[in-house]
C-alpha cells in the first residue's frame, strides 16, 4: 500500500527555496544523511557563507575539493532549485550576521567547567536548538497535521526512551482538551492498537534518529489501515518517513560527551509537539475550551494547601 508523501523540511526542487535564517539548521540537521563531499560544501556555506557567496559553482568546487555537479546537488538538497539561488540566500544570511549579532559562543561542556558555564552553555545550545528547529519546521506539513488531528476519531502518539517521555506528554495535553489520545512505548502494545486504527485516525511516531524499530512497525500498521500518520523526527530521510504522510522535522545541537543526542532531540521534539497541540486548541476551541478548564477544577483541589 503506498501513499504520496511529501518532503519535510523546507522545500525541494519546484517549491520556494528556504529562507536564508534556515540555511544553517537545515545544513545542521541534513548533513548526516549527506555524502562526505557534499558534506564538505555545505559546511563551508555554513561556516562562511559571505565568502562563498562570493564564488562562481567552480571556484566554490575548487574551495572545497569536490565537483561542480556535487555543489549543484547539494544546493538542491538544501531546498534551492540550483546554485544561483544558494549565492543568493548566502549574501542574505552574510547581511544578517554583519547586522549585530552577538558571535557564538563554544558549548561544547568539560568535565571540570564551573555551572555557571554549563549553565550558560546549556542555555544557549537550548536557544540554537528551539531557533534551528523553528526556522526548518514546515508549517504547511504542521498545519496538515494538525487538521487530522482536530477532527480524528482516535490519536496514537509512539516513541520510546527519551521520545517516549515526549510521546507521553503530547498524549496527555490532548486528553486534557478532550481528545481520545494514548502514547504507546511498549511495542507490542503499540502494533495491537495500531491494528484497530482506520480512515479518520491519527497515528504520530516520535523518533529523533528515523530508524527505531520499535516506532515505525507500529507506524507502519497504522499507516497500512488507512489512518493518516505523522512522522516527528531528526532524520526527514530516515525509514519512518516512508509510512508518513506528514513529516515534522526537528533540529538537533551537536552531540558530546556530557550532552548525548537524547537531550537536545527532547527540546526540539517538545516544541513541535506544543506547536501541534496549540494548533488543534486553535480548531476545536469550542470544545477544547471547556474541556481545559474542566480538568483543572478536577485536579484544583490537589493543589490547595
Amino acid at each position: 500500500m503506498t501513499r504520496d508523501v511529501k518532503e519535510s523540511f523546507g522545500s525541494g526542487p519546484g517549491g520556494p527555496p528556504p529562507a536564508p535564517a534556515a540555511l544553517a539548521a537545515k545544513v545542521r540537521t541534513l548533513a548526516p544523511s549527506m555524502t562526505r563531499s557534499m558534506q564538505r560544501v555545505a559546511e563551508a556555506v555554513a561556516n562562511d557563507p559571505a565568502g562563498c557567496s562570493a564564488l562562481t559553482v567552480t571556484g566554490l568546487a575548487e574551495h572545497t575539493g569536490t565537483s561542480e555537479a556535487t555543489v549543484v546537488r547539494t544546493a538542491r538538497l538544501l531546498g534551492y532549485p540550483g546554485y544561483r539561488d544558494l549565492r543568493l540566500a548566502l549574501a542574505g544570511l552574510a547581511a544578517q550576521q554583519q547586522s549585530g549579532r552577538a558571535p557564538a559562543i563554544t558549548t561544547d561542556i568539560a568535565v571540570d567547567d564551573p555551572i555557571a558555564d554549563v549553565v550558560a552553555k546549556l542555555a544557549y545550545d537550548e536557544q540554537q536548538t528551539l531557533a534551528d528547529t523553528a526556522a526548518g519546521l514546515d508549517t504547511g506539513q504542521l498545519g496538515a497535521a494538525v487538521s487530522a488531528a482536530a477532527v480524528a476519531r482516535r490519536i496514537d502518539v509512539y516513541g520510546v526512551g527519551a521520545s517516549g517521555l515526549v510521546a507521553q506528554d503530547l498524549a496527555q495535553k490532548l486528553l486534557r482538551i478532550g481528545l481520545i489520545a494514548h502514547a504507546h512505548s511498549d511495542p507490542h502494545l503499540a502494533v495491537t492498537n495500531a491494528v484497530q486504527l482506520r480512515a479518520g485516525d491519527v497515528a504520530i511516531a516520535i523518533t529523533h534518529s528515523g530508524s527505531t524499530g520499535d516506532v515505525i512497525e507500529p507506524l507502519r500498521v497504522a499507516f497500512e489501515h488507512g489512518a493518516t500518520t505523522v512522522a516527528i523526527t531528526g532524520r526527514p530521510d530516515g525509514a519512518v518517513t516512508q509510512y508518513a504522510d506528514h513529516i515534522l522535522t526537528t533540529s538537533t545541537a551537536r552531540e558530546s560527551e556530557l550532552r548525548p543526542a537524547a537531550m537536545s532531540s527532547r527540546t526540539s521534539q517538545l516544541l513541535v509537539v506544543d506547536c501541534l497541540f496549540v494548533g488543534v486548541a486553535q480548531r476545536t476551541y469550542e470544545t477544547a475550551a471547556p474541556a481545559l478548564a474542566a480538568s483543572y477544577e478536577a485536579l484544583a483541589h490537589r493543589h490547595r494547601r
